[in-house]
């Protein structure tokens, strides 16, 4: 009997193994150097969507590949003046085309094309001029711009080829995340991917279903509902909870790898079956120790970054039930690098902000790691804090302050109360001058921002400025007055210098600061397709107008700056102000000390003047009140601050007989005459905090 046993597991070994060879030779290499594809994605034959690795780099045709989505793949178009036009057909194929938010340039076009309208700050002029069309300035002239209507999902391709176009340039993606945000990435295109036939998702997962662009036949994309991670195929991982482990109980599920199709290849082999069961062990326990390095690993990347760990760390689960499961009731916005969320963490009754990054690879990492270097080394009121992090399960999440006011786009935009006033605009283009001018002078090696807009300035309950989103920024050096960097940001905040030399520093920041200086004064859109065409850019526009003295034709009438003298010279200063910072040469721009320190000059002017007024009053009064009786004297009313002398906004002090009761003059004033600058809407209630700030 014990002679039987080794004979038997020998039969089975010499029955499996050519299965397991089988399978092994149709398995998908999905493994490129360090980087690891999701299903359907890979570099072999067996491979749904096939892609090329070189030098542990990943192609598609000659382009890189920058991401894999669940629905798209994002390659890099340098821009070329004379790549052919044949290159273009290499991005449509049978599963993959460039899909309708991209904008194709082409060169040198017998035939016209449609409408395609792009703003004047994103540089493409200069792009062409740093590449082989240099020696040709003509050629630059020749370039024209290809656009689908919003009805179609891809581009095109016959209609491409009709336009009779010699060369392929390059390739503007366009995302829209609302009605008042555009992201423009140049150089770049968004390709849109697809598998052929009918739905093949995983039990927890979800299906678009469409139709091929290319061959017009039926093709779908899986992926995981909420609360489940995965690739979201039965082919592939499939879908599973998020706090699930891989058990041997469940071996069987796709939920565990994609092993039942291993079980399906050996059949009713018993023996083999056996087997696979330490197989499928051996992977699960492989595949959680894989997960349990690469926490530690990161943990270990944020010591390192960071000097020490003392930023938070949340445990995933715990950051998942803050959001509900990410639930969109709770989601605050997104943006071009991830998602915001409201949530309360346990033992917590006050509100945090949960951003999940989108991007989960090493970009986004350096990124991460980045921002909590440079928020844990800077402390300063009117820059955002940083409560902690997660970094489990491959997410990349951070905790921040809540500021219940949202942003300064929001208001100026209109998407969040009827508008802001001067002085409350005032204080928070001070406040967010000083925080700037802080990262630029009182730390040394300085911090260059480098995406300074409206949308990153929040306002906390009473409407104090915090500078946020660090993601972009990097620490300058003393010894040299620049870092040379690709171009990144956001289109119509960008330094045009930056963008033609790609040469970074603190003058960097002061560009796009003085873009905010005008937006807080207009209320207009950065960059606006509806304008006219040499109005789309909002600084360039501004550099127009206030050149020429007409300023007053850009003012937002909400402002009403003829209503006194002190608002409309405010207003002008700080347009001037807006204009040297807009400087093309960033020698000609002040420093953001200069800066800030005027805006404070201008802010507080107004306490001067009526400190001034009131003593010239008081004069009047008492040099009058022996030859006045009691009826004839000024009303004496008492102004309390509370504080407010800080930010500006005060109460002018009346002349006798302008009013008549302290109730009128409650009513007719930006401020309560004995309480602080708070009103219902600005400061909700806990209960009703988060309804607020969703709606």
């Amino acid at each position: 009997m014990t002679t039987e046993y080794p004979i038997l597991v020998f039969l089975a070994l010499i029955g499996v193994l050519p299965l397991l060879v089988a399978a092994r030779a149709q398995s998908c290499n999905r493994s490129c150097g360090s980087k690891t594809l999701p299903h359907p994605f890979g570099f072999s034959s067996a491979c749904g969507i096939r892609l090329t690795c070189t030098n542990s780099a990943i192609f598609i045709s000659e382009f890189p590949v920058q991401f894999v989505n669940p629905d798209t793949v994002t390659l890099t178009i340098t821009a070329k003046c004379n790549r052919s036009f044949q290159t273009l057909s290499s991005l449509f194929t049978h599963n993959y085309a460039p899909t309708s938010r991209n904008a194709i340039l082409l060169q040198n076009c017998s035939e016209d094309m449609p409408p395609c309208t792009l703003p004047a700050n994103i540089g493409v002029q200069t792009q062409f001029e740093s590449n082989d069309c240099e020696a040709n300035n003509t050629s630059t002239n020749n370039i024209s711009c290809y656009m689908e209507g919003k009805k179609r999902a891809f581009i095109d391709y016959h209609n491409v080829t009709k336009r009779n176009c010699r060369h392929f340039v390059s390739s503007i993606s366009a995302e829209s995340f609302n009605d008042s945000a555009l992201s423009l990435e140049v150089q770049v295109v968004e390709l849109g991917w697809w598998l052929h036939g009918g739905c093949q998702c995983s039990e927890s997962g979800n299906c678009t279903q469409l139709v091929s662009p290319k061959t017009g036949q039926q093709s779908f994309r899986c992926r995981c509902n909420e609360g489940y991670e995965g690739d979201g195929y039965r082919a592939g991982t499939g879908c599973r909870k998020v706090s699930s482990t891989c058990n041997a109980k469940r071996y069987m599920s796709d939920k565990c790898g994609g092993t039942t199709r291993v079980a399906t290849l050996i059949g009713g082999v018993v023996t083999g079956a056996v087997i696979m069961i330490v197989v499928g062990l051996v992977c699960c326990c492989i595949r959680r120790r894989s997960k349990l390095k690469a926490r530690h690993s990161a943990k270990r990347r944020l010591t390192e970054a960071t000097g020490n760990c003392s930023i938070p760390i949340y445990d995933y689960k715990e950051i998942e039930k803050a959001t509900n499961s990410f639930s969109d009731k709770q989601r605050l916005g997104t943006g071009a690098y991830g998602t915001v969320y409201a949530g309360k963490l346990h033992g917590s009754d006050d509100w945090v902000a949960i951003k999940r990054i989108k991007h989960r690879d090493t970009e986004s990492i350096e990124q991460v790691m980045n921002e909590i270097k440079l928020l844990s080394s800077v402390s300063h009121p009117n820059l955002v804090r940083l409560l902690g992090c997660s970094i489990e399960y491959g997410e990349q999440i951070l905790v921040y302050e809540f500021m219940p006011n949202g942003t300064l786009c929001q208001h100026l935009q209109r998407e969040r109360g009827d508008g802001l006033p001067w002085q409350v605009r005032l204080t928070i283009a001070s406040e967010t001058a000083q925080a700037i001018a802080h990262l630029h002078s009182a730390i040394n090696p300085p911090i260059y921002h480098r995406d300074i807009k409206s949308s990153n300035i929040l306002l906390d309950y009473d409407f104090k400025s915090k500078v946020a989103d660090f993601g972009l920024s990097r620490l300058g050096m003393t010894e040299i007055s620049h870092i040379s960097t690709a171009p990144q940001g956001t289109p119509g905040y960008l330094d045009p210098q930056y963008h033609q030399c790609f040469h970074l520093s603190d003058k960097s920041d002061v560009y796009s600061f003085g873009v905010v200086l005008v937006e807080i004064i207009t209320a207009l859109k950065v960059v606006d397709f509806s304008r006219p065409q040499d109005e789309v850019n909002l600084a360039a526009l501004a550099i127009e107008r206030i050149g020429k003295g007409r300023l007053d034709e850009i003012i937002d009438p909400f402002l009403e700056p003829h209503s006194d003298a002190w608002t409309l010279s405010a207003v002008h200063k700080v347009a001037e102000m807006a204009f040297r910072c807009l400087a093309f040469h960033r020698d000609m721009r002040p420093s953001m000390m200069e800066v800030a320190a005027e805006l404070e000059r201008i802010r507080t002017s107004r306490w001067e003047l009526s400190e001034e007024k009131y003593s010239t009053a008081s004069s009047d009064v008492s040099s009058c009140s022996s030859s006045s009786n009691l009826s004839e004297k000024p009303l004496s009313m008492t102004v309390k601050k509370t504080g407010l002398e800080s930010r500006g906004l005060l109460v002018l002090p009346a002349p006798a007989g302008s009013f008549n009761s302290m109730e009128m003059v409650r009513n007719n004033s930006p401020v309560s005459v004995q309480d602080p600058w708070l009103s219902e809407q600005s400061s909700p209630s806990s209960s009703s905090l988060l309804n607020n700030v969703i709606q």
